[in-house]
């Protein structure tokens, strides 16, 4: 069953199968499996480089159904990284390793990470990029920020790298930068750059919201199935009114996620004027439902909700750590206050 509705091309249906039929067989892929298996690391880079040549609707599909698996951080960061290359640098000469998955970058944006470095007008890097999603790995990074676009090689010289396991399990890294004018290559400046970090930014929100939603829909679908095997007073708990009642309002936060979700998607896979607002409409209603999907289905699992015996603890960990991540919901209510005046 397909997590997000959206009007797909038959390449992108046989996408979302073929990622589904793996991971039907593979639950927890790591990276490898997913370059090997699928070719996935090349998703984003133009077929010129040997990639699919995807955009933001086939990323977020890729991210709903891997969600579930835990498997979407990483991957995330580096496609993201590779759509911003290809457009900075359309024949940039790494291209072809990042889509081979030879060669793995990790995006350093606002919304990949909980702190930024300082960039430079001479191109100088200094400072730390924290819990930087996908940068325990890299071979490249890709500094979107401010009026540049920068792409640094991770040369223990030049960057720092102190790795870091969080409360879901991922790994994230602190970078801290000492890179001097002329030691990173500048991919673009000025209204170009500001383009290009804009775009970074939205694509990794769209990309975590789908990969919240494929979480979300797994919670629910997760208590449902216990909701008709626990037995209580001789009938199944699923039976009980007020938990069918909780089952409901889950369902409906979880459908107002979704819907958001896939106009965020649309909207930056097509650049639509409302395109900021659309965004954090989509990133509030995902946060709300993160919490009342992920309580819900908590409450109705009682104390084993949280154990290591179920996947369901760690899925809503997971949840948990998208909606923090996504930033303020603050910042996202007066972005969409602004984009709609």
């Amino acid at each position: 069953m397909a997590t997000l509705d959206l009007l797909l091309s038959v390449e992108q249906q046989m996408l979302r199968d073929s990622v589904q039929r793996f991971l039907a067989d593979n639950t927890s892929p790591g990276w490898r499996n997913l370059v090997d298996s699928l070719g996935l690391a090349g998703l984003a880079v133009p077929q010129v480089h040997h990639g699919f040549g995807g955009g933001a609707i086939e990323i977020a599909v890729v991210m709903a159904e891997l969600g579930p698996a835990l498997a979407g951080s990483d991957w995330l960061s580096h496609t993201a990284a590779t759509m911003l290359l290809s457009q900075a640098a359309p024949d940039h000469a790494a291209l072809c390793e990042l889509a081979a998955g030879a060669r793995r970058a990790a995006l350093i944006c606002a919304a990949s990470s909980a702190a930024m470095p300082v960039v430079e007008a001479d191109g100088a890097v200094r400072g730390t990029a924290a819990l930087v999603a996908g940068g325990a790995e890299a071979d490249l990074f890709l500094l979107a920020d401010g009026d540049a676009v920068l792409l640094i090689a991770a040369d223990r010289d030049k960057v720092e790298q102190r790795h870091r396991i969080m409360h879901d399990g991922s790994v994230t890294a602190d970078l801290s930068f000492t890179v001097k004018p002329g030691e990173g290559s500048r991919l673009a400046t000025g209204a170009a750059a500001r383009t290009l970090v804009e775009l970074g930014n939205d694509l990794v929100l769209i990309g975590r919201c789908a990969e919240a939603v494929g979480l979300i829909q797994r919670l629910i679908a997760d208590s449902a199935l216990y909701l008709g095997q626990r037995q209580q007073f001789g009938r199944a708990i699923g039976s009980f009114q007020a938990l069918r009642h909780r089952v409901a309002d889950m369902q409906l936060a979880a459908m107002k996620a979704a819907a958001l979700t896939e106009a965020a998607i649309v909207a930056v896979d097509q650049d639509l004027s409302d395109r900021a607002s659309t965004v954090s409409g989509a990133c509030v209603e995902v946060a709300d439902a993160v919490r009342i999907v992920g309580e819900g289905a908590v409450q109705i699992h009682g104390a084993m909700g949280l154990t290591e015996e179920l996947s369901l603890g760690s899925h809503f960990k997971r949840a948990l750590a998208i909606a923090a991540a996504m930033g303020p919901r603050a910042d996202h209510l007066a972005r969409f206050a602004e984009a709609a005046v």
